[in-house]
């Protein structure tokens, strides 16, 4: 997933899981794993796992591949080797960028997270130099297709305590707190909304632009080669749609 915009992370993902739907399904259940180590196999007693699931469920993972690999987890004890580790840095044309990941092997990943930065036109940073530039928001999208009275989706989302409301193109986006955001999901899932996407972390502060053409070709080359490496999850930066 990369990108602010939540439509946008969800259009990359689909792009992706149309592509190489074995590579998507193999990040999702290696976070399936981190996240009934962490917290069990029920989602309902485990809100990252909820997470999971519903980020599985938009890129169209079958149940019963969520299935074998929560009981995978909770049988085998996966996800023991998994560190994660955020990376911070900047593309082409100084646009901020967050990398999350999961590995086995923090020098293999580090190695290739740089090189993608180098390779790109981009340079990786230390711990906080960009981070700065983004805070911590829950982010749940909505189908304007399933839900077409604006009005009430809106109504039904501030009232479960969501910070923000957004009518886009083709979506609903619903901004929480982060103290919030299982609270507002919870709330709307009780009321039989389904979920385009739900997330927490980073949205930017401040955006960023790149006026020059060829420096945007290679930011999103850039995207692209993050999206197809295994040991990276999420990608997160602040270009400006």
């Amino acid at each position: 997933m990369s990108g602010h915009s939540k439509w946008n992370n969800i259009k990359r993902k689909k792009e992706a899981s149309d592509a190489a739907k074995g590579a998507v399904f193999t990040k999702i259940a290696k976070e399936i794993a981190v996240a009934v180590k962490a917290g069990g196999p029920d989602p309902d007693g485990n809100s990252r796992l909820k997470d999971v699931i519903s980020k599985a469920k938009a890129a169209n993972m079958p149940n019963d591949n969520i299935a074998r690999a929560i009981k995978k987890a909770a049988g085998a004890g996966e996800g023991d080797d998994y560190e994660e580790i955020t990376y911070e840095g900047y593309g082409p044309g100084g646009v901020a960028v967050i990398v999350k990941t999961l590995t086995n092997n923090r020098n293999r990943t580090a190695a290739d997270v740089r090189h993608l930065f180098d390779k790109h036109g981009g340079n990786m940073g230390v711990s906080g130099s960009v981070s700065f530039l983004f805070e911590e928001k829950g982010s749940i999208v909505i189908s304007k297709e399933e839900y077409e009275d604006e009005d009430q989706v809106m109504s039904d989302a501030l009232d479960a305590g969501a910070e923000d409301f957004a009518a886009e193109e083709e979506c609903y986006e619903i901004t929480t707190a982060p103290e919030d955001y299982y609270t507002v999901r919870e709330t709307l899932e009780s009321k039989g909304y389904e979920f385009l996407d739900s997330t927490l972390g980073p949205v930017p502060v401040t955006t960023a632009q790149i006026a020059d053409p060829a420096a945007l070709e290679q930011f999103e080359k850039m995207l692209d080669k993050m999206d197809e490496n295994d040991d990276i999850q999420e990608v997160f930066h602040n270009l400006e749609d």
